[in-house]
């Protein structure tokens, strides 16, 4: 009793604290690219019941109906409704504080993973490195999807782990893992792939344990082969009945408007004359199937097999590149915990392999598939899974008499030194690179979007602007949405779409004294058009004569 108090005590040290530097920090940046738009999805979903424009987005549900629920309730109260544009920045700071939710239930199942494999100890490292690594609690500060999806792959991963054993019962053995894969699915649509990836490993590592994969004796390897197929039928079977459990809890969730698709009409309209063209329209106007969690799963799809360029090491490539997570890691990560990490290596080999590490290990190993490339929080997991593991590792040693350990003390300084880590980049969790490439001043020369400039600068500009340019009218060229850029004395230039007169005619568009400049404009495909190429390549030319934390100061005239 007395650890469990312990526990608990720590956990509510750590989840205050991290709760705190999210709150604090929300306050001090604007509307990242995705929340204005999941603020008005979410709250149209709450008055209409149609989630279309989540749909569309190919974005889930789950996460955005949680955190807009709350403001909802409000303007039920007050009695007239919210303006999701003009009020964004009255609603957004409750949108924010109420993704919290997702973020203690990480850090309990954190501690829980942790104290499965790794004892009391192993559980309080773990919920310690999860919670002081400054990208988590930059997500963990927004109004977007990346915490709700860690959160839930955390409990789909312990409850599987748990729940899938050789033995256990039909509703154990499968309805839990279906419905809680079904959750993981409502909060994001990579849960599909990442799900399913650790329902085999979870899966068959739990069947190994038993000793029901082992072939007899002295078998051949064809034999062996054999025996795994037939031992893992039943495991195949379940693992059908799990994912179609998920889908179907997914589709419920998501509902339906109960309408035609107009893609699929048109689609249907432009078939060339035959027997299909007079079949496909009269169904596409018959049938009243949408809008469905199909089509955010197939947006996602779709866009993965799209693809898209990608902004690496200071330069921009058109494809993404196989090689861009593990150096995405190995920037953002920070140096205690990579440290950490070696000394685990070093001391812990063998106590590395548990279950938390083998999913670890297939999303790590899956990356180079991961075609859109604009942020490490799609590895969000992967990262909260490793440090699951060497928190497990490390604290098993510990329990171990005469057993070769990472010592206490270096532990005890790696975490204070993480913590001051945390403490140090606040509030830039999302813009953090740790030292060993530049830290954050430097992020904007390696990595691009949600890894450093998601146009969340806006109120650090004004601020500049007030205490050296008099807070006089100020041209920004910026890649964002955040609606606080229409509002004086920004001075919103769309240099990118405005004709091109020249290839010097920024002077005639930025009629200040100032242009800024967003680091994401830099970053970002240099020539989406014309008039963009040309006017990027003029402000390159040219020395920033200040800077924000995203945005680049020149000067246009005296």
């Amino acid at each position: 009793m007395r650890g469990r108090w312990v526990d608990a005590l720590w956990l509510l040290v750590v989840g205050v604290a991290s709760s705190a530097w999210c709150l604090t920090a929300a306050v001090q940046f604007g509307a990242t690219f995705d929340e204005p738009l999941y603020v008005k999805a979410g709250l149209t979903s709450w008055r209409t019941g149609s989630n279309k424009l989540m749909m569309r987005a190919g974005t889930m549900p789950l996460p955005v109906d949680v955190q807009t629920l709350p403001v909802y309730l409000w303007e039920q109260h007050r009695g007239h409704e919210f303006d999701p544009l003009l009020e964004l920045h009255t609603v957004l700071p409750v949108c924010r504080a109420t993704n919290l939710v997702f973020w203690w239930l990480a850090l309990v199942y954190s501690m829980r993973l942790g104290r499965t494999f790794g004892g009391a100890w192993g559980g309080r490292l773990a919920v310690a490195l999860v919670a002081c690594d400054p990208n988590f609690l930059g997500h963990a500060a927004l109004a977007t999807t990346d915490t709700a999806l860690l959160a839930c792959m955390l409990v789909l991963v312990y409850h599987t782990y748990h729940c899938y054993t050789p033995g256990a019962g039909w509703k154990r053995r499968v309805l839990v893992p279906g419905l809680l894969y079904g959750l993981a699915l409502t909060a994001k649509a990579s849960a599909m792939v990442f799900g399913a990836q650790a329902l085999l490993v979870l899966g068959l590592w739990n069947l190994a344990k038993a000793g029901v994969l082992t072939p007899p004796p002295e078998t051949s390897l064809w034999k062996k082969a054999v025996h795994v197929w037939h031992a893992t039928f039943q495991f195949r079977k379940d693992l059908v009945v799990i994912v179609y459990i998920g889908f179907v809890f997914t589709f419920g969730y998501c509902g339906c408007d109960w309408g035609t698709e107009p893609t699929f009409i048109k689609w249907a309209d432009k078939l060339p004359e035959g027997d299909l063209k007079e079949m496909m329209v009269p169904v596409s106007r018959e049938l009243k199937i949408f809008t469905n969690a199909g089509e955010a799963l197939l947006q996602q799809i779709k866009h993965n097999i799209r693809g898209h360029g990608t902004y690496l090491l200071g330069a921009w490539h058109p494809r993404a590149t196989p090689t861009y997570f593990p150096l995405a890691l190995s920037m953002k990560v920070p140096l205690p915990a990579i440290v950490l990490l070696l000394a685990a290596l070093v001391a812990h080999p063998r106590r590395l392999l548990i279950p938390t590490a083998g999913v670890a290990l297939i999303l790590l190993a899956f990356t180079p598939n991961c075609r859109v490339q604009i942020g490490i929080r799609f590895v969000f997991v992967l990262m909260a899974l490793a440090y699951i593991t060497v928190g497990a590792a490390i604290a098993r040693g510990w329990s171990e008499p005469g057993a070769r350990v990472v010592p206490r003390w270096l532990v005890g300084a790696l975490l204070a030194a993480l913590v001051g880590t945390a403490a140090w980049v606040w509030p830039h969790g999302l813009s953090y690179f740790n030292q060993a490439w530049g830290g954050t001043p430097a992020g904007s020369t390696l990595l691009h979007d949600s890894n450093y400039d998601w146009g969340q600068g806006l109120p650090e500009l004004r601020a500049w602007n007030t205490e050296h340019n008099n807070n006089e009218p100020l041209a920004i060229w910026y890649y964002g949405t955040d609606p606080d850029v229409m509002h004086p004395p920004l001075v919103w230039t769309q240099l990118s779409k405005l004709p091109l007169e020249s290839d010097a005619d920024v002077p005639h568009h930025c009629p200040t004294k100032y242009l800024a400049v967003s680091a994401a404009i830099l970053s970002n495909n240099p020539a989406p058009t014309p008039p963009h190429k040309a006017r990027l390549e003029w402000v390159r030319a040219r020395t920033p004569v200040a800077r924000t934390t995203h945005f680049f100061i020149y000067q246009v005239r005296e």
